[in-house]
């Protein structure tokens, strides 16, 4: 690849991008945050656990310290094209963007959760990596950060939409993950797995069902409008009512089933969710 042309952000055609030919797996941590439109690649690119194979344009972000990896294809061989916007931190230094980027959750979503672009939203995505190119290409002046900056807004912006667009385009496969997603806290607390492992983390049952933790607390609130900690708040409370109303388990008890630590926190989650301590509930059917 030729010299950078900006020391901390770059636009690269990945068209021109070549690999040694003596080597077909590369891994490693980057230190910058990293959007690729990438098309026809013959690799499988890992991201975290997951793996996805650029057989089409899709549209990934990754963010620094993130554990990547490349097998590329030696048998197959064919024109790989897109483009690859690379920005260090430092880049983002002083503006408003270097705190709101770390909100987007696509950030952090696995590689088989990329974004699939229809052809005007892959135009409007590529004219604003070209805007990007050409303000960093021009004189540099105090202006031109102001300006890259604002593009790479619109382009983040543009993102979040058509990930909004994606879920509703493919809403039984959400759909279906949503019912996977109760069925797996279902059979957590029903197997007592709480009472052994404590209260389930919003990432282990997204590695139950093999997807990232922003993924799936993006799908959930797409259609439930909560969270993924929200729900499975919800279902302790819910197994909670259950086990006050129809046994004579107390409250400690209940709260331990439950992975409480201290049943002094479960009678405050339960108290904050339904007005009323465990006691008082269960008061109510006697």
């Amino acid at each position: 690849m030729p010299a950078a042309e900006h020391p901390l952000i770059s636009l690269i055609d990945y068209s021109k991008v070549s690999y040694p030919v003596n080597e077909t797996q590369w891994q490693w941590i980057q230190e910058f945050y990293s959007i690729g439109l990438k098309r026809n690649v013959n690799a499988r690119f890992n991201y975290g656990q997951q793996s996805y194979d650029f057989n089409s344009g899709v549209l990934t972000f990754v963010s620094p310290l993130q554990f990547l990896k490349i097998e590329m294809n030696p048998e197959v061989e064919v024109e790989a094209t897109g483009w690859l916007l690379l920005i260090h931190p430092d880049f983002l230094f002083g503006t408003d963007l270097a705190k709101k980027i770390k909100s987007y959750d696509f950030f952090h979503y696995a590689a088989n959760e990329a974004l699939f672009l229809s052809e005007k939203e892959e135009e409007v995505i590529v004219d604003l990596l070209k805007n990007i190119q050409r303000e960093y290409q021009s004189n540099i002046d105090r202006f031109s950060q102001e300006l890259i900056i604002s593009q790479l807004l619109q382009l983040l912006i543009y993102a979040e939409r058509f990930y909004e667009r994606q879920f509703f385009t493919r809403k039984k496969t959400n759909m279906e993950l949503v019912e996977q997603f109760e069925q797996v806290l279902s059979n957590y607390f029903n197997n007592g797995k709480a009472l052994q492992n404590g209260i389930p983390s919003v990432t282990h049952i997204a590695d139950q069902l093999h997807i990232s933790a922003n993924y799936l607390g993006s799908v959930l609130r797409m259609y439930t409008k909560q969270n993924t900690q929200q729900h499975i708040q919800h279902r302790l409370i819910e197994y909670a009512k259950e086990k006050l109303s129809t046994t004579h388990l107390s409250v400690s008890e209940i709260a331990y089933e439950l992975g409480f630590e201290h049943p002094q926190s479960f009678s405050k989650l339960f108290k904050n969710k339904t007005n009323q301590s465990p006691l008082e509930f269960r008061q109510s059917f006697n």
